[in-house]
């Protein structure tokens, strides 16, 4: 009974936004990927921003529910009978009744299993993508009979692309490349090395002698300048916002323009964001999910975070990886070791990490961590959803105050 009721409120969600789409045509910008999806539909928010009224998906509602969230303009009713109601209400009014509609929507789109992507392309398709990272073993592959099954799924919006449409991809990612060779679609890359818009001198951002995010410099055939990503940090955050300056220059906006409107984007939280820690430490929150791609970037911006005193790395589980999962932590955990000073497992699968201490849960860890910082440490916390790292960095906050600035701090997240 209830897979029938999910069904049934899915199938009429999918109807009534299919219906406003055809109604008001707004101009359509997905993002899809395995990794960096949320942060490249916030930095495209800001990107565009200036010349288009759009409007983005909110925080990472990629799913068949949270891609008609986006198209309603309504937030997540979760289980509340009357905030379902006003969902349906508001679909309702767009369809029967005028209303100024976004003329530009930048939705991400994510897969948990297959069909998922098939699903939401029934409701929607693009007018411009942009592929993140599609990457050797992807997250939620344990639901799919090999990473190239979720590879394909994620890169299945392009196969919908008119003719000589921006499709927009990480020049690194030879899978995504490799795919887009089938397509008619205008191509154009990003990142580092050779692309369209190439991405060199990444470091790290200082304010004061400290360190306050990220910046590196972009070159385009129609200019060249300075990208800033204040914030957060590790060089993965200065990808979205290269994405997101990429499309900007495929939608007709210039260089200048576009970085100025991207000094306006702040990465998502749990997302490689800066935060004061107790004992003078200094908190690297990366805890909104992880999969072993985003780990081995992240380690890699702890290695080289200067004036460090420790580099500790607090490591939860990582999930649905299925039959790889044993493999994937084990390796981790040797890159781990060679990246921190120190390094802790959270989780059962963790612990093939084999860090210095090892927790069962984030509820343990957060009875003891505290009294293992030291001054001048810089603490990378990262794990997937499930794990609930973020309650690790609530408790080595500095600031009891910068918990409002966490992920899953919202009312039906605290159980």
């Amino acid at each position: 009974m209830r897979y029938l009721a999910r069904e049934f409120v899915a199938r009429s969600l999918a109807f009534f936004a299919r219906t406003v789409i055809r109604k008001y045509r707004p101009k359509v910008v997905m993002v899809t990927g395995s990794v960096g999806k949320t942060s490249t539909k916030d930095a495209l928010a800001a990107a565009l921003a200036s010349r288009f009224y759009l409007r983005a998906s909110e925080k990472s509602y990629n799913s068949e529910f949270g891609v008609p969230f986006t198209i309603f303009g309504v937030k997540n009713p979760w289980w509340s009978f009357a905030r379902w109601l006003i969902v349906f209400k508001e679909a309702l009014a767009l369809i029967f009744l005028p209303n100024h509609y976004p003329k530009l929507l930048i939705l991400e789109v994510g897969a948990d299993r297959p069909g998922d992507l098939s699903r939401i392309l029934k409701i929607v398709t693009p007018d411009a993508l942009v592929v993140t990272r599609l990457p050797d073993i992807p997250v939620h592959v344990e639901a799919y009979a090999s990473p190239e099954a979720v590879r394909e799924e994620e890169f299945a919006p392009a196969y919908w692309l008119l003719p000589g449409s921006p499709l927009i991809v990480n020049a690194g990612d030879q899978h995504a490349l490799q795919m887009a060779k089938r397509l008619s679609a205008m191509l154009i890359t990003y990142g580092e090395g050779e692309a369209d818009v190439a991405v060199g001198d990444i470091g790290f951002y200082l304010e004061g002698g400290a360190v306050a995010g990220m910046e590196a410099k972009v070159t385009t055939a129609k200019g060249e300048g300075r990208l800033v990503v204040k914030g957060s940090v590790g060089p993965q955050q200065v990808l979205p916002a290269a994405a997101a300056l990429t499309t900007a220059l495929a939608l007709g906006i210039d260089v200048k323009e576009a970085l100025e409107s991207l000094l306006k984007y702040v990465p998502p939280p749990g997302r490689g964001r800066l935060f004061a820690g107790i004992n003078e430490s200094v908190l690297i929150d990366d805890s909104y999910n992880s999969s072993p791609a985003a780990v081995e970037e992240v380690l890699k911006t702890l290695r080289d975070f200067p004036g460090a005193g420790r580099r500790v790395a607090i490591l939860g589980d990582m999930l649905e990886l299925g039959r790889y999962s044993v493999v994937e932590h084990t390796r981790i955990g040797e890159l781990a070791r060679a990246s921190a000073d120190l390094v802790i497992s959270v989780g059962i699968r963790a612990r093939a990490v084999h860090g210095a201490c090892a927790y069962n849960d984030s509820h343990a860890a957060v009875l003891e961590l505290p009294s293992l910082i030291e001054s001048g440490d810089v603490i990378l916390i990262k794990g997937s959803q499930s794990v609930r790292m973020e309650r690790i960095v609530e408790a080595l906050l500095a600031d009891p105050a910068d918990r409002a600035r966490l992920v899953r701090q919202e009312r039906e997240w605290k159980f």
